[in-house]
């Protein structure tokens, strides 16, 4: 440009060209950026193990849309202009002089473009170290001991007309429907369990009036109220969840000693360091005997710890539902059909429920904490790539501006490894800069999402580590290139072409 209006061009000029070289890019970016955005909100809105509200709703808003692409042709138009109009603004002769081997803009410029490069590292330091330590949150969620076995295990919502088995039909009726489709499902082919519960871990749950142990005395607020399942014989087996005690059986009839089973945490309430079991509940006027104790199982999500749980059989207490669980052998897939049709055998109203296996509710469960991670994992790999292009850029262009300067040090004896050294000493003092102010940005970024952390420090060491190790392998990646070429340098013609 300053060679242009040398021989004559108007400034004018110069900046009309500058504003449509300015407008073909930002132009070009935003149609690649919108088609991406299509991309991506169709491919969300069909993620439907992702739990999140209204997400099938999501839909890319005009305004906003608008917005975004006003603000991202206004960026291009600035930094594409700014550097034209400093050239031509400024003293000619002056920018001539300062401009080698057609190289440049001049040092003061390339301080600019330096403190840019470094500010795109640090934003890609604080993105990688708050993708890192979500992922290890997300690890930390996966090894959550949940209480039961997911794996190998499935389950159906059993329906019936008007719901009649659970509203109409006496206690005995409703046993015997129970037992009648747990016989026929567990003598199928690849069964090795199976039970039916009102409600599954990690799922709705309900809250009855709080029991209280027989001969102790609590001070108001000091028993929390329990969560409560009504489960048939064989459900504790088929969740895979660790009982000590004895299960119940179909012998626990309406008319024998009401039994139930607690979690750990129900007992450690109720009867701390005793044996809860043969231990009474009373609720209301009613004695429940404690037969087991069961492990403590996640209730409405993987990272909230265990509350106080009761389960009672169906063939004591009314359920509000009836989902059945079946453990197999086989993968829970090949079984789907044959559970469907041996459902309908019974009731041929039962609708084509989904046979959904444990695991999928557990990763359900977990689905909110993965999307948000993989979304932040996304723009850290995002500004790692614009960290990269920016340094690759600004080590290209001095090399490019350096270019006399290397041969005449090549001339005197300067080897190609001592070139390379120092061009790659420039890139890594590039990152050490931006990881400085990234780190510092960083931990206080960790600080404010320390809330959506779990069982992980928002000083996480190794995921500090970790971003230290990936920024410095990005930037002597991004400048061994520029080493290479700088290497490769011919002293006489790059004395030849100064």
């Amino acid at each position: 440009f300053a060679v242009r209006g040398a021989l004559g061009a108007s400034r004018g000029r110069i900046v009309r060209q500058l504003l449509m070289e300015s407008l073909v890019l930002s132009v070009a970016g935003a149609v690649f950026g919108l088609g991406l955005a299509l991309i991506l909100v169709a491919w969300l809105t069909h993620q439907g193990s992702v739990a999140l509200p209204l997400l099938s709703a999501l839909r890319i808003d005009v305004q906003a849309l608008g917005w975004t692409v006003l603000i991202a042709v206004f960026t291009a138009l600035i930094f594409g202009l700014l550097p034209g109009l400093r050239t031509v603004s400024g003293n000619l002769q002056e920018v001539l002089k300062d401009t080698g081997a057609g190289a440049g803009l001049g040092r003061k410029h390339e301080r600019v473009r330096t403190a840019l490069v470094v500010s795109e590292i640090a934003l890609a330091c604080v993105l990688l170290v708050s993708a890192g330590l979500l992922l290890r949150s997300f690890l930390k969620v996966l090894d959550v001991d949940l209480g039961f076995q997911p794996d190998r295990a499935a389950s159906i919502k059993v329906d019936y007309d008007d719901n009649a088995l659970f509203n109409d039909a006496s206690v005995a009726k409703r046993s015997a429907t129970f037992q009648q489709i747990l016989a026929r499902v567990g003598a199928l082919p690849g069964v090795e369990a199976a039970g039916m519960a009102d409600y599954l871990p990690l799922g709705p749950n309900r809250e009855w009036d709080t029991p209280v142990p027989v001969g102790k005395v609590f001070r108001s607020g000091e028993l929390p109220d329990p969560l409560v399942y009504v489960v048939t014989p064989g459900f504790i087996r088929a969740m895979g969840i660790r009982l000590r005690g004895r299960d119940f059986t179909w012998a626990d009839g309406p008319h024998s000693q009401r039994v139930v089973l607690i979690n750990a945490s129900a007992a450690r309430v109720y009867w701390p360091g005793e044996d809860a079991v043969d231990k009474i509940l009373m609720r209301g006027k009613e004695e429940d005997r404690v037969i087991g104790v069961v492990e403590d199982v996640h209730e409405e999500n993987v990272e909230a710890g265990s509350g106080s749980q009761i389960y009672y059989p169906v063939t004591q207490q009314e359920p509000a539902g009836a989902q059945l669980v079946v453990r197999t052998s086989l993968p829970p897939a090949a079984l789907a059909a044959t559970i469907l049709h041996t459902l309908r055998e019974l009731n041929p109203n039962q609708p084509a429920a989904e046979f959904r296996p444990i695991r999928s509710i557990v990763d359900r469960a977990v689905s909110p904490r993965r999307f948000f991670m993989l979304l932040v994992a996304a723009f850290a790999g995002l500004g790692l790539v614009l960290a990269t292009l920016g340094i690759y850029g600004v080590i290209s262009y001095g090399v490019t501006r350096q270019r006399p300067e290397i041969g005449i040090r090549m001339a005197l004896g300067a080897s190609t490894g001592h070139v390379q050294r120092q061009v790659l000493a420039s890139t890594l003092r590039l990152a050490f800069a931006g990881m400085l102010l990234g780190t510092v940005a960083a931990l206080a970024v960790a600080k404010v999402i320390a809330s959506l952390l779990f069982a992980t420090s928002p000083w996480d060491l190794p995921t500090y580590l970790g971003m230290a190790v990936a920024l410095l392998l990005v930037a002597a990646i991004s400048g061994y290139i520029p080493a290479r070429r700088a290497s490769s340098i011919n002293p006489t013609e790059a004395l030849r072409s100064n």
